[in-house]
Parts: C-alpha cells; structure tokens; sequence
C-alpha cells in the first residue's frame, strides 16, 4: 500500500491516492474506523452512567436497547438514532433550563414587589399606630373634659330641707297641737329621705316590748319574715328614713289600755317626742279589730290598720290596709276559683244581718262624742239601710233563681258595729256562696263616724278571694290602697242612693265587661292582699313613692363562667360558613349595648306601656310606675315605652337593608342557646353565626353538669361568646336574666334550630316594631276538647296559632324577669317535673302580660337538623305532658291567656316563597 502524499490537505493529491488503492483495503480501514468510533462513544456512555448505579447494569440496559442478544451486532442506523435522542434530550433540558431562568426572574421581580409593598405596609403601620397614640390621648382629653363639664353642669342635689321645728333630727320637739291635719309635707321629715337614701328603715323588735300584751302569733312571725326579707330594711337607725312599729293585733285585746299604748309609743328611743318618721301597723287578722289609735297620742306618726274612725283617719297619710287573714308568703293560686263561667249561679248575692238600730239621745258611739247634727245624717241613713232591703226584696222576687239574699241568720260572727250588717255563717259557707255569685253585695256602715270597719274589710277581701265582683253601696266608704289603686276596674262602687237603680247597672254589664273586673280582681287580690309579704311590700311602697324615691332594681342573675380563670378554650380556625343568601343584611359591628334607661323619676311616659305587665304578678306592690323604676336602668333597659326617633332610610337597595329601620337607630340582640350532652351540635350551630349582623353575645347556657371537654375548640364568630354553668340540669335556665345579657332583645335559640341570616335579621327587624310580643319561627296552637273538658296541645298545620315556640324567637329580657322572680313558682317547678313546658309557660307569661297573641315570621313550619338525633317532639310522651302543662298553667293563672291570631308576617325584601295550599292561610304586610 503507498503511503499517503506528503500534501494530504491537498484535494487532489488525496483523490489521485484513492483511485490507485485497493477496495479490499479500502473496506478494512472503514471497518476499523467504525470499530474504534464505537468503542470510543461506548467508553463516553459509560462514563455518562448515573451515581450509584453499576456500569454492568448500565451496559445491560444499553444491550437490551440498542442491539440484538442473541445476534450481538451493532449498526450504524442504530448509534443514530441513539445520537439524535441524546440530541433531543439535550434541546429538551435547554428549554427547560431556559423556562426556570425565566420563571427565577418572574419570581424575583414579584419578591422586589412584595418587598416594597411590605415596606408600604410598615410605614402605612407605623402611621396608624401614631394616629392611634393621638387619637388615644385626644380621648383621654375629651374624658377630661367631660369629667370638667360634667363637674361644672352637675345638678346641685342636698339633703331635703327641714320643715319641722328643730335644728338636728334627734332633738325631741313638741308635738303638734292636732295631728288631725298632719300630711306628709306638714307632719314628715324629709331630710332623713334622700332621694338616693334607697329608702332605709329601721324595724323596733317588737319581741321585746314588755309594756303591751304579746301579739297574735301568727302577726307576730309572719310581719317578721315580711320585714326581713325587704330590701329596704336597716340595722343602723341614725341612717333610717322611717321607723316601723309593729303594735296589733294582740292575742287578748280587752286587755289594751289606751294609757299602756301611749307610755308604749313615748317611750320609743326614736320617737323624738312627736313621732315623726313613724309607721304604726295594726295589722287585722281576725273580728276582734279595732281602731286601736282611737283615743292615743299618735303624734306625727303614719297609722296603718284595717279599721278608722273618720275624726281619726287623715287622707294622703295613714293607711288603709286589708286585712291579713291568708298566709305568710308564697302562692295562693290554689285557694282561687277559675275566672270562668264568666256568668255564675247567682247573679248577686248578700247574706248579712243589720246590727241596731242608732239612738238619736246617745251621747257615744263606740267611746267617741258625736253631735247631734252626726245622729241626723246617722239617722238618714239608717233610713237608707231599709230602702236598699226592700230593693232587695222586689229584686228577689222578681228573678228567684239569680239572685240570692238572706237579712238573717243563725249564727252571727263578731264584729260588727252599730249600723252594720255583720256577717253570717261560717267562712265555708260564705264561700260556697261566693263562689257562686258573679257580684257580691257590700254595704258600707250607715254609722258614718266609721270610714272603715273589720266587717266591711273582711267582706271586700272574700269577694276578691272568691271571685265575686265587689258592688260597693257607700261611697263614702275607704278602700284599702284607693291612692294608687284604681278601685273602679275592679269593683263597683255607687252611692246608697242609688239602692233602687244599682240592679239595673248590674244588667248593663257584658261578658267582656264582667271578665275584664274578675281578672283586676284577682290581680289586686294575688298583688296586695293574699299574704303578709304582700301587704308589708305594699305599705313600703306607698311610702317610698310619696317621697318620690325609686324602688331597689331586680338583680339580675350572675353569669359564671363553666371554665377556669386559667382555663383558655381551644379555638377553631380556618372554617368558613355559608350565610345561605346573597342578600345584603347589613352590617357586622362591634358589640354595643341597648340605651340605658334614666328616666327613673319620670314616671308619665312609661305608664301607660307597662300598666299590663305591672298586672300581671308582683312585679311592682301597687300600680305601674312602682318598681317598673328602677334606680339602676341595665336590668330593664328602655322598657316599652317611648324611644328616640332613629333616621329612615326609605326607598329599597342595600341602604335600605342596612338601615335597622324602627324608632332606635342602632341597636343588637344576644343570642342565648341551651345544650345539654351534644358538644359538637353546638358547635355547629355556634358557627352558623360568624358574620351575623346586629348580633352582640352568644349566652351558651351549659346545662349538663360535667364541664365542656378540654378538646373542644369553640369558634370565633367576631363576637363573645360566654359559656355559663348552672347549678341544675333545667330548661327554666334558658330565660335566666344573666347579668351578662346587655341588650333589650333575646334570640332564644335551641342548639338543634337551624336558621338562616336571613331569617333572623328579619325576625329582629319585625320584634323591634313589636318589642313587648314574642316573635318567632315555630307556631303552635292551643285547641277545646269540648267532651273531655280539657286543653289540648297541638303542632298540626293550621290557618292560625296561639304559641310561638321559644327554641328559635325573640323576646323582651323584661320577660326573662317576670319569668324568674314573678311568675308563679308552682309553673317553674312543672317544668322541672316534665323537664318539658318551658316554652309554653314563657307564651303563657307573655299572653298574660299584654293580653296579645305572638307573631310568626316566614312560612316555615319546622327546622332543619342535619345529623341530629332523634328529638324529644317525636315521642308520643312529649305531647302528652304538654297537655297536661297546658291544662295545670290554665289552674294556676285561673284562665286561659293564649290568644288566637292569624296573623303573620312576611318579608318581600327577603322573598319569601309559599306553598300554594298555604297562602289562603295568612295575611302578609
């Protein structure tokens, strides 16, 4: 073979090489330069094999794909294509480095981004926490300077002005020359009551007296337990506004010397020669009763008794009380007749035997000089006293069977004076006659030196007791409480005159009439007359409201918390609730308060709305501006009554929505839930409530005993959220007056109710246009059975309803009062009984109250549970201890109170879709 030309870059000297070399060596060199290109790529592969992965297994995988096993032979198409994937592998990791560059670079540039916006954020930081600082100290200077204003415009308030003679208050002065004229402005000492004493009074131990004969046993324990649990009482005498004097009535009063009842009295350490500031109670509890003050000294001191002389008593001063024949605290619905049948047996009824018959020479009448000008008008009428019997008698004959009279009897009871009919029969027998007898004749004394007897008393509080509407002939006669009790509503009071005209006023009356004086009636009897308590509740009262001092407010009930003070509860982050509409409800602000009631001396405006609820129970001793007042306004808010006009919006749209609407611009309500043993219900239903407008608190009331477990994690919701312990399992809980509830709305809710936004803001809209009513989502109905003579409970669907079920409607926290401390005990202890019925009882409460039905708002009927266990309602057991509550709450109040409507409202702004077989049923606004 020749060699290669010395000139090899040279194209020509290499083609003139070609042709004269032979194709058998030609073949040889290509072969070899193939083989050694192959070993070379092979060793780079090799080399180019993955960490910790063995060259043989590399080589293996490089066998299996790129040449034949068995054949073991290598081709030249085959290293192309393995070079052109290795091509396009490596264009592949090119772009994809090229893509990562780009996405550093965008990533990069969105960090210089955030970086300057944080540092925005910083300065934006740094600015709102010096504004806050100024805003702060700018606070704390109007603070200042409302302190400095409030200082210089504050009301200039002193103790009361003397208006007796005497520098000091404990020096003894001279008693008046007559105490006949004495009245409160003349014969008290006002500047022992100031109007922000809280009415202090001191109480003599009338069990250490050794001067009088001991007291009537029962007077003297029961008057005690009265006296001791009044929050008015005082153990320091140098601080009291008045002093009480328990003197009567004795066991043996024969032996009751005028003399031993002056020494009595001016030997009192506080008695100051003249009385002043005094309350002298001869309290009545059986026929011997007398005016025992008749011929003592009493000075400047208030009497109080059943029995008055008219030379004696003095108007807008002493006291007429009823006598104290029931006992000494608590319930007494069981010893009441039912108000209905409105219409009874007899129609009217009297059974009395005159005592006497007036001399004209007598020089005395019961131990007291008349004149003979007294013994005419005594004698005229005694003429009238035969005039009202021959009435009587052409009145019986003429209706025989409604009309009941007897002017005789076998057995008469003590008491009575001279020109009085004095009783009959035993106290059951006049019972069964009253009872029976839609009005009861009462005739005042024709002796008119009395302006009030034990007889006359006693008569007037067993008509009350037993239902009989009182017909008073002798109006002239003094009631007890007339200066603030409105006698005309519930008795009948005519002048003897009129004995021959008064049977057809009778007639006049209508069902509506006749009902409407039973129940003032009863209420009058149940509020002052039916125990001590009650009576010594009221005395107090007359005379803290003549001297213009507010009452003591109701306390509202502690909310204890059932964790510890170093327990902090888990919370719950990260969930998100649907609201379930797309309706603007309005805004989500910042709890706040309801307006804080001040008007605790202008009583005129909230009169009138709270007349009903003061008739209701005790809620105030005597009329409705009493303990309505509150010195403290937080337990009873506003009341009903007027309210600041708030701004209207008008028109439609998300203003519209937004603005509250009523007569209060701004204004929230708390949501209080009951839960007994189902924690994540609860749960859920807590945090159904994130976002809801207008809400101030959630109240949990927790009533299983075993506190919450510690891996409960509670919900934020934006607002706070109280869990409260109580000290029982009870559904009575739920209408507990929390110290923690501060606004006038409660949304009562049961843990398993599910409601939407939408619904409870509408609900609240429609209460607070309706603030005295219960207003609410489930509505029930009371039903007649006219066979069984009995109450049903019923939850069928229905044209109208007369309950609105508490486990998902708002109320008034007044209610939560009235509930707790004035509602009969004996209705929250059948609730205890069934576990069951509260709900009922509260529609009860409320009906009886304003004498309204409730409103229902929307159309539906139930709730939805989703997960919930089988309820309570779906037991056959449950409806029957409804019928029953209903029936025992018809026993207690006397009445059936539910009222029938229907009536209910729908909201347009929320679209409210109906059912087309119901909306025949309801009216709409």
């Amino acid at each position: 073979m020749s060699e290669f030309p010395r000139h090899s870059g040279s194209k020509l000297g290499f083609l003139t090489w070609l042709r004269h070399v032979k194709l058998s060596r030609l073949v040889i060199v290509i072969f070899v330069v193939f083989i050694c290109i192959f070993l070379i790529v092979h060793h780079l592969l090799s080399d180019l094999a993955p960490v910790g992965e063995s060259p043989a297994g590399h080589r293996s995988r490089l066998k299996l794909d790129h040449y034949n096993e068995d054949e073991r032979l290598f081709t030249a198409p085959n290293l192309s294509d393995e070079i052109r994937k290795l091509s396009k592998i490596k264009a592949s990791v090119n772009n994809e480095l090229r893509d990562m560059e780009s996405k550093r670079q965008t990533l990069q540039t969105q960090i210089m981004k955030y970086q300057m916006e944080l540092e925005r954020l910083h300065s934006v930081r740094e600015t709102l926490e010096r504004e806050i600082k100024l805003t702060k100290l700018n606070l704390d200077q109007l603070k200042i300077q409302k302190e400095e204003l409030d200082e210089k415009y504050v009301p200039i308030l002193r103790a009361p002005e003397k208006i007796l003679l005497g520098q000091e208050t404990d020096l003894e002065m001279l008693p008046p020359k007559s105490s006949s004229g004495c009245q409160m402005f003349s014969c008290f000492d006002y500047s022992r009551c100031s109007l922000l004493s809280r009415f202090p009074v001191f109480v003599y131990d009338f069990q250490q007296q050794k001067i009088l004969p001991p007291m009537e046993r029962f007077i003297n324990s029961s008057v005690m337990s009265a006296l001791k649990k009044s929050p008015y009482i005082s153990s320091d005498p140098t601080k009291a506004c008045a002093f009480i004097v328990v003197i009567g009535q004795f066991q043996d009063s024969n032996t009751v010397s005028t003399r031993d009842i002056n020494n009595f009295l001016h030997n009192l350490p506080y008695w100051h020669g003249d009385g002043r500031n005094h309350i002298l109670i001869n309290m009545m509890r059986n026929y011997k009763s007398t005016d025992l003050f008749a011929n003592v000294k009493t000075d400047r001191a208030v009497i109080v008794q059943s029995t008055y002389l008219d030379t004696h008593f003095r108007n807008k001063f002493d006291i007429v009380m009823p006598p104290s024949l029931g006992s000494a605290d608590g319930d007494v619905w069981e010893e009441l007749p039912l108000v209905s049948p409105i219409r009874r047996k007899y129609f009217l009824s009297f059974w009395g035997q005159y005592k006497g018959i007036i001399a004209q020479n007598s020089a005395k009448i019961e131990g007291v000089e008349k004149t003979s000008q007294d013994f005419s008008e005594n004698d005229l009428l005694s003429n009238i006293e035969s005039a009202i019997v021959s009435s009587l008698k052409d009145i019986k004959i003429a209706d025989s069977n409604e009309i009941y009279t007897q002017f005789s009897c076998d057995s008469v009871a003590p008491g009575a004076i001279n020109g009085e009919w004095s009783m009959c029969g035993t106290d059951t027998q006049r019972k069964e006659i009253l009872v029976q007898s839609t009005f009861s004749l009462i005739i005042a004394p024709s002796n008119i030196s009395y302006i009030s007897s034990t007889v006359f008393q006693l008569r007037l509080y067993e008509s009350l007791k037993f239902g009989a509407i009182p017909v008073v002939l002798g109006d002239y006669a003094q009631l007890p409480y007339d200066e603030v009790v409105d006698w005309k509503e519930a008795a009948i009071i005519l002048p003897k005159a009129r004995a021959s005209e008064f049977y057809f006023i009778l007639r006049t009356y209508t069902d509506n009439n006749i009902a409407a004086m039973r129940l003032k009636g009863r209420f009058i009897f149940e509020t002052y007359f039916s125990t001590t308590l009650k009576i010594i509740d009221t005395v107090l009262a007359i005379l803290r409201t003549r001297l213009s001092i507010p009452a003591v407010p109701v306390q509202d009930v502690p909310s204890l918390s059932v964790f510890n003070d170093s327990f902090s509860p888990l919370v719950l982050e990260g969930f998100e609730v649907n609201p379930e509409t797309d309706e603007t409800l309005g805004p989500v602000e910042s709890p706040f308060p309801s307006m804080i009631f001040k008007e605790n001396f202008t009583q005129f405006q909230s009169y009138q709305a709270w007349n009903k609820m003061g008739q209701a129970f005790n809620l105030f001793p005597y009329d409705a501006e009493e303990k309505v007042l509150p010195s403290e306004a937080k337990y009873f808010g506003s009341g009903f009554g007027f309210r600041p006009i708030g701004k209207g919006w008008g028109g439609a749209g998300k203003e519209f929505s937004e603005a509250l609407g009523g007569n209060l611009a701004r204004e929230q309500f708390t949501i209080v839930l009951l839960t007994y043993k189902r924690e994540q219900v609860l749960i859920g239903a807590v945090q159904r409530l994130k976002g809801l407008p207008f809400l101030n608190k959630v109240i949990v009331v927790w009533n299983n005993p075993a506190p919450p477990g510690p891996q409960i994690r509670w919900p934020e919701i934006g607002v706070p959220i109280k869990v409260l312990k109580m000290e029982k399992n009870s559904l009575n809980n739920r209408f507990l007056p929390f110290s923690s509830i501060e606004t006038e709305a409660i949304l009562s809710v049961d843990d398993d109710a599910h409601l939407r936004h939408d619904e409870i803001v509408f609900g609240f809209r429609v209460w607070r246009e309706e603030r005295d009513r219960i207003v609410g989502f489930p509505g029930r109905y009371h039903a007649w059975d006219a066979q069984n003579k009995m109450w049903y409970y019923n939850a069928n669907y229905s044209c109208e309803l007369s309950m609105v079920l508490t486990g998902a409607a708002f109320f008034h926290k007044n209610y939560a009062y009235l509930y707790t401390h004035f509602m009969p005990q004996a209705i929250r202890e059948k609730v205890d009984e069934y576990i069951n019925c509260e709900d009922i009882a509260m529609n009860f409460l409320v009906s009886h109250v304003t004498r309204k039905p409730p409103i229902k708002v929307t159309s539906r009927w139930t709730f939805r549970c989703p997960g919930c266990p089988e309820t309570l309602s779906s037991d056959i057991e449950h409806f029957t201890e409804r019928h029953k509550c209903i029936n025992f709450f018809v026993q207690v109040y006397g009445y059936m109170p539910l009222l029938y409507t229907q009536y209910r409202v729908d909201s347009v702004l929320f679209k409210t879709r109906l059912p087309v077989e119901k909306q025949k049923c309801f009216k709409f606004i």
